[in-house]
């Protein structure tokens, strides 16, 4: 069934103002575009909707039936579309962003400080997942935008690279490596290293990476997730090989980090939305924001301190390409 929105609005106004001299003026047409727009509703309808005179306008009985209805129906279209062109105008709305765990935890956190300052009133959800997750949440609409790693090319989903984030070594400062501006990959083997288990996506990136240079990393130490590999570094257990994102700057006072060269690898992180998808206006907003803060400050964190020096390098000299 195909509504006559102009025919029921000019209905509305003929009503309310009285006559449709006044109508004409305040939709600004004319007196005829107008009445044409009425009779054409009245036809569709097979009804009459108003008596008129040449002096006169009059609700019929069908006419003061449906008024009070044709008048919330434009009143309900009216308050969507002033709240969609808001929304267009403020980049008001909800947003939801899936993202893997490292950059969730350390670099969308000034992200989102600065989208809260710049949009108040929009809500922002998180959801803190892994690589193959991520894209099945974009996938499904679940999130509109996701940060994740580069991996298999998806050709539901439009990727843009936003950071190339280096695997550097973090130990404690009295770690002898602390000493060190940079190290082999090689030179590795004489230390007590905490790896990331088998299961990670960051382990089976670095381990296919290193296997093209004939390097295989052991850990005397395993464990699930980079948060408790920089708590043991922390402690001065041992040293872990870790994406350069993995920990702010001034975070752990007593960790350091050196450059892992010869080769040097990083990971790709994207930021992807779904193929043929239109993003909210909020969600929009939020994607720009991001990719002008994440890849203006590097790896060294976006709350303006300075970027990482193994992020520059890993962009000046790659060895090892994504």
């Amino acid at each position: 069934m195909k509504i006559d929105i102009d025919g029921i609005q000019a209905f509305v106004l003929v009503a309310e103002l009285g006559g449709f001299h006044q109508a004409a003026e305040k939709l600004h047409i004319s007196q005829t575009a107008l009445s044409r727009r009425v009779q054409k509703l009245e036809r569709y309808l097979g009804l009459k909707l108003l008596d008129r005179t040449t002096r006169s306008v009059a609700l019929t009985s069908v006419g003061r039936d449906f008024f009070p209805r044709a008048l919330r129906l434009v009143d309900d279209l009216s308050g969507s579309i002033a709240r969609l062109q808001d929304m267009s105008r403020a980049s008001s709305g909800d947003v939801v962003v899936a993202c893997v765990p490292t950059m969730a935890y350390q670099q969308l956190p000034g992200v989102i400080r600065a989208y809260a300052a710049r949009y108040p009133a929009n809500r922002v959800r998180v959801l803190d997942r892994s690589g193959v997750q991520i894209v099945d949440a974009v996938r499904s609409g679940e999130a509109e935008l996701g940060i994740g790693l580069k991996l298999a090319r998806n050709p539901d989903l439009v990727e843009q690279t936003i950071l190339r984030d280096p695997f550097v070594l973090y130990c404690h400062k009295d770690h002898p490596a602390s000493r060190r501006a940079a190290l082999s990959w090689k030179a590795l083997a004489e230390f007590d290293l905490i790896a990331i288990s088998g299961t990670s996506v960051n382990r089976a990136l670095l381990d296919h990476r290193l296997q093209r240079h004939g390097i295989a990393l052991r850990g005397r130490f395993e464990v699930e997730h980079p948060s408790t590999a920089i708590s043991l570094v922390a402690a001065g257990v041992g040293a872990a090989v870790l994406p350069a994102a993995t920990l702010l700057r001034g975070s752990f006072p007593d960790v350091r980090r050196v450059t892992l060269e010869h080769p040097l690898i990083s990971r790709t992180i994207v930021q992807f939305v779904k193929r043929g998808v239109t993003l909210s206006p909020a969600a929009e907003a939020f994607h720009a924001l991001l990719r002008r803060t994440i890849v203006s400050a590097g790896a060294g964190g976006i709350d303006g301190r300075r970027a990482s020096r193994d992020l520059v390098v890993s962009r000046k000299r790659p060895d090892d390409r994504d």
